[in-house]
């Protein structure tokens, strides 16, 4: 809506915008956490952050805003290889400078800055798809807490089944290395 040349936001009509953009990023975030291959889930994580830099305006989280969209492109780093230790630290000290900046949220604000923070680290050292796989459920833990304080109930309920298909594949990657042990 615009009043006076303003444009003023509606929080009911924002949280179903925002919901409904939230379930597009789910299925990415959803798709990363069931390949097995570590490429593949990179590039479904980038599309993942970006859209949720987009839904994050319309929950007027502007950490989330900042952190997203520096997870966008810290992620497309990692799926050109291109992540390098010192861009490491930078994206871990951009998330943490500029997400302080624009915390509104007090301690809930905080979540996504300590999820983009421990997220790029295990982006940078992290190699093996099980490893990989446990980052992101840890993550994803992280940010059920985030998406349930501020109403994205989309990214909630996908945030809890990716969590269980990613728990499920990370179990049936162990099994399936375990068998191929036993065969070799």
């Amino acid at each position: 809506m615009i009043r006076n040349n303003v444009v003023v936001m509606n929080l009911p009509i924002n949280i179903i915008i925002g919901n409904g953009i939230s379930l597009i990023a789910g299925i990415f975030l959803l798709i990363s956490c069931i390949v097995n291959d570590e490429k593949e889930a990179y590039k479904y994580q980038f599309l993942e952050s970006f859209i949720l830099t987009i839904s994050s305006v319309f929950f007027l989280s502007w950490t989330g805003v900042t952190t997203m969209g520096i997870a966008a492109t810290r992620n497309m780093m990692v799926y050109k290889d291109k992540l390098t230790f010192t861009w490491t630290v930078l994206f871990t000290v951009f998330a943490m400078v500029f997400g302080l900046m624009v915390n509104t949220m007090g301690i809930i604000g905080l979540l996504p800055i300590v999820g983009i923070v421990q997220l790029t680290i295990c982006n940078y050292y992290l190699k093996s798809i099980k490893a990989i796989k446990t980052s992101f459920i840890v993550n994803i833990t992280i940010y059920i807490v985030y998406f349930f304080a501020i109403y994205d109930f989309a990214s909630l309920i996908i945030q809890i089944i990716t969590a269980s298909i990613g728990l499920i594949s990370l179990i049936k990657l162990i099994h399936d290395e375990k068998a191929n042990l036993k065969y070799d």
